[in-house]
């Protein structure tokens, strides 16, 4: 399997700086998430994030469940 891309780690690295500011674990995340009608597994967001690969659907999906109304690029 091919390395992450630098959009791929600067996503995943920007979601994972995001749960870290909010104090929200992979498994809050779960949780938060299943409140919002999404079904997913703490393994696969743990494999999601540690991959890099996932949609802009879900990144927004994420940062909507732990509530991060603003969100730093740089």
């Amino acid at each position: 399997m091919p390395g992450k891309t630098n959009w791929e780690l600067k996503a995943a690295n920007l979601l994972k700086a995001e749960l870290k500011r909010k104090g929200v674990t992979y498994a809050q995340l779960v949780e938060r998430l299943s409140a919002m009608g999404i079904v997913e597994a703490e393994a696969n967001v743990r494999n999601k994030l540690s991959r890099g690969k996932f949609s802009a659907a879900y990144l927004l999906q994420c940062l909507a469940a732990i509530r991060a109304g603003v969100v730093q690029l740089d």
